[in-house]
């Protein structure tokens, strides 16, 4: 069955949160070692509910099952879970980036185009309301996603995560309207 994309509700909560922490447990060791992803399993994948209450996080259905998750912000908030910090405060379209956030996928549904719906939602989304630039941070096995999406690499980061363990990640941008869109 083809998964169906809508935005997320409320009562999608707890099916998201388990969908977070399986994505991490089963993509994550490709990248980090056995203390990264138990400290990304706690801290990374942590559900912002303002994302469903804002109306700019989606999830693919299928078989009544959460396969994939993700969204965009127009809060100041780079990315999601418990190291993220907590400024809420609404960006300027004109002036700063929509934020990709949560980007998940079930290890067993991935490489099927899943985040690319996501993030071409998140485009359109973030074009109506006004936005010109996309910015996100990713985790090592998003890279790839959103390199072949069209975002380029600003710089590396570290993620100190509040049990201070440190988890690579990259800065990453690129213009809602994108020649040549990698859609």
């Amino acid at each position: 069955m083809e998964p169906l994309l809508r935005l997320a509700v409320p009562g999608d909560a707890s099916a998201i949160a388990e969908l977070m922490r399986a994505s991490v447990l089963s993509l994550f060791p490709a990248y980090y070692d056995d203390v990264q992803v138990a400290s990304a399993e706690v801290h990374i994948a942590g559900l912002d509910l303002a994302l469903i209450e804002d109306g700019t996080y989606y999830v693919h259905e299928a078989n009544g099952e959460i396969v994939a998750c993700g969204g965009w912000s127009r809060r100041n908030k780079l990315f999601n879970g418990s190291a993220a910090g907590s400024d809420d405060r609404l960006l300027d379209p004109t002036t700063e980036p929509a934020r990709i956030r949560a980007m998940f996928v079930r290890g067993d549904w991935t490489r099927r185009g899943l985040g690319r719906a996501i993030l071409t939602a998140c485009v359109d989304a973030a074009r109506a309301a006004g936005f010109t630039q996309l910015a996100l941070m990713s985790t090592l096995p998003g890279v790839p996603l959103y390199k072949s999406f069209g975002f380029t690499e600003v710089e590396a980061a570290e993620l100190t995560m509040p049990d201070g363990v440190v988890l690579g990640g990259v800065a990453m941008e690129r213009p809602v309207d994108l020649i040549g869109d990698m859609r």
